[in-house]
């Protein structure tokens, strides 16, 4: 209610003036008229602030509970300085300092075991482990942060369940993630949108010109003899200018980067929500956007003559040295990972020299050899044994492959006899669940989707036939991404992009909505302007969905508000001018009780009016997938014929209770 803090707010300033001047006038010369006026327009002002208040709530009460992480704890920092740090082997194994986290800056390297909070934002530079993120992301199931990929980001206050880690700190502290998240969900960094400063200037336009109409009214009304109280005046310009939309402007942005914020997404603007509401065109990494982050075994394909259990046995065994996620997803498409190993077994490793794995042990007295890798690298082990080709076996491999999957070929050699082909195991990028539908859904919205990969052509058409995008941009460099981005803004289109890497971060940076994913890495989180929290890139749908219901909502609530006016003015003007003009009464198609209880059942009704449309602006209007000109015919259907038709309603209903107030 403190002028300094309404002055983002014109329009409930010039409310609270005109309450302060009814009020005024209600002491020199009390009416029940001049009290009822006062205290409905103090109530405006109250309801009129109760909406952005409501908004700003819910990010306070979300912050409060991302404060719990922020409790300072033991960090376990490796010794030495970054250059040293840089040319060492294993970190994990090197001296360490016990120090607060809150002495932690960037650069610094601290060991995270089992149990153990992670201390800051970094990257893992040595090692797997399972972490729980649920405080961040609500999530309750844990994930998977490793060095070396796209997978590496973790988050300060997140707890670290098995294993252990090496972090590289990436943010100091008070400039964390976290704290990020609270000054945006708090509200206290939130700027107004080009869109929300234009709408300001057009309501601050339409008062401007109510305050010249009002302002002329005093003098024709005196040279009418009928010139009107103050009360009076001051309540018909406060029922004329546009103060539902004022009281419930700000509110309405809030409200959309706090329903973002509750789908576990933090947008960095609100500028960000309102172009997601805009997009033209979607462009998406694929590997870990559209796709797993790697590979996966997804068949078996035998050779001629060999059963399908000795093939899944020999890939099972072949790939338990190969710490590859590729290796381990043979391991678990054969349900190999319990397999006892046989005594005396000898493991070959995957390497990027031979590109091959394997596994050797004697079995009665002869050396058992198996083999899997590159059809390339294990047609030549073959061929140095003696060993012939299969062309059923290169039959498959270039069927594979021109399918956009990996074909890895296993083989076997036992004793002296040559190694013989075993069949092929199928490697492809998997595409997520439901992604094709979430792809239509966007077609249906007006987006074009487009995929982008660092893949051959071949690899990259069949994903996107898959994945059911429109498009796609293979062996795309960070450069290319850019270009096309740019290429698309050029042509007047917003783009969205969706990414993980570091490679992803430059083209981030300039669309004109960058989600990153959580599960990315921090070089990605930094240049975007949203960040995905579930690190589910269908998410972005519901992005667009509210960013479209926030321009919605806010078109609604406009078109309401300045349709209501004209039920206003045929409430009031007749009033002030009955007794004078009794020709005016014509006017009066309510039929209201006395032109006292019309300005009152009016100003009432002016102050109501905001907190019935309150939970609309904090839920927003419903978002259905249509064309732009179904959904203007709609609003204005709805909103417009609505604000014409429902203050006719209320003011009426309203009059008949103040009519039997005393002194009205």
């Amino acid at each position: 209610m403190r002028p300094d803090r309404l002055l983002d707010n014109p329009i409930m300033l010039l409310v609270e003036v005109g309450a302060v001047v009814t009020t005024v006038a209600a002491l020199l010369d009390p009416s029940t008229l001049a009290v009822l006026v006062s205290v409905w327009l103090w109530l405006t002002v109250w309801f009129g602030t109760l909406a952005e208040a409501v908004a700003e709530g819910r990010g306070k009460a979300q912050a409060a509970s991302l404060r719990d992480l922020q409790t300072s704890t033991t960090a376990r920092r490796v010794r030495g300085s970054a250059d040293e740090l840089a040319h060492t082997g294993p970190l994990a194994v090197r001296p360490t300092d016990e120090v607060p986290s809150t002495s932690l800056r960037v650069g610094d390297v601290v060991v995270v075991g089992p149990g153990e909070r992670i201390p800051a934002d970094g990257d893992v530079v040595e090692g797997v482990a399972s972490v729980d993120e649920s405080a961040v992301t609500g999530e309750s199931a844990p994930v998977i942060r490793e060095s070396g990929g796209d997978r590496c980001a973790v988050t300060g206050g997140t707890v670290v369940l098995s294993d252990e880690i090496v972090v590289r700190v990436s943010r100091d502290p008070g400039q964390s993630f976290v704290d990020r998240m609270i000054a945006l969900v708090e509200g206290s960094e939130r700027q107004r949108t080009p869109n929300e400063l234009a709408l300001n200037v057009l309501l601050l336009a339409l008062t401007a010109v109510f305050v010249l109409v009002v302002a002329t009214l005093w003098p024709i009304a005196g040279y009418a003899d009928a010139r009107p109280p103050v009360v009076v005046l001051v309540a018909l310009l406060v029922c004329l200018v546009p103060t539902t939309i004022g009281a419930l402007l700000s509110a309405i942005g809030i409200a959309g980067m706090d329903r973002l914020v509750r789908r576990n997404v933090l947008a960095m603007s609100g500028r960000a929500v309102e172009a997601a509401g805009d997009v033209d065109v979607l462009l998406l990494d694929k590997t870990g956007t559209i796709t797993y982050g790697n590979r996966r075994a997804t068949a078996l394909v035998p050779a001629p003559g060999v059963e399908p259990d000795d093939l899944a046995r020999a890939a099972c065994q072949s790939s338990l040295a190969d710490e590859t996620p590729e290796g381990r997803s043979i391991v678990d498409l054969v349900g190999g990972g319990d397999q006892a190993l046989p005594a005396g077994v000898e493991l070959v490793e995957f390497s990027a020299r031979t590109r091959m794995s394997g596994l050797d042990h004697e079995v009665d007295g002869r050396v058992h050899r198996v083999r899997k890798g590159a059809a390339s690298a294990v047609a030549a082990w073959v061929h140095s044994t003696g060993g012939r080709p299969s062309p059923e076996v290169d039959a498959a491999v270039t069927e594979i492959s021109a399918a956009g999957g990996t074909p890895l070929v296993v083989a076997e050699k036992v004793g002296d006899r040559p190694a013989r082909l075993l069949g092929v195991v199928r490697l492809k990028d998997v595409v997520k669940e439901g992604m094709r539908e979430r792809f239509d859904e966007l077609r249906a919205m007006g987006i074009r989707t487009v995929m982008i990969t660092g893949d051959n052509a071949l690899t990259a058409r069949a994903i996107a036939e898959e994945a059911g995008v429109d498009d796609f941009l293979a062996e795309a460099t960070p450069e290319d991404k850019l270009a096309l981005i740019r290429q698309e803004q050029e042509g007047g289109r917003l783009v969205a992009m969706c990414g993980d890497g570091t490679n992803d971060a430059p083209a981030l940076a300039q669309a004109d909505v960058g989600v990153a994913m959580n599960t990315g890495t921090s070089a990605a989180k930094e240049a975007g302007n949203m960040v995905d929290l579930d690190s589910d890139p269908t998410k972005l749908i519901e992005v667009v969905e509210i960013g479209k219901q926030l321009l919605i909502t806010r078109g609604a609530l406009t078109t309401f508000s300045v349709a209501n006016d004209v039920a206003k003015y045929f409430a009031i003007l007749p009033a002030m001018f009955a007794v004078a003009v009794p020709q005016l009464d014509v006017l009066n198609v309510m039929r209201l009780s006395s032109p006292e209880s019309a300005i009152t059942s009016a100003v009432v009704f002016n102050a109501l009016v905001i907190v019935a449309l309150v939970p609309l602006a904090l839920r927003g209007v419903r978002y259905r997938p249509a064309r732009a000109e179904v959904l203007l015919r709609h609003n204005v259907l709805v909103y417009g014929v609505g604000g014409l038709v429902v203050p006719f309603v209320g003011i009426k209903a309203i009059d008949l209770v103040v009519s039997l107030i005393p002194g009205l």
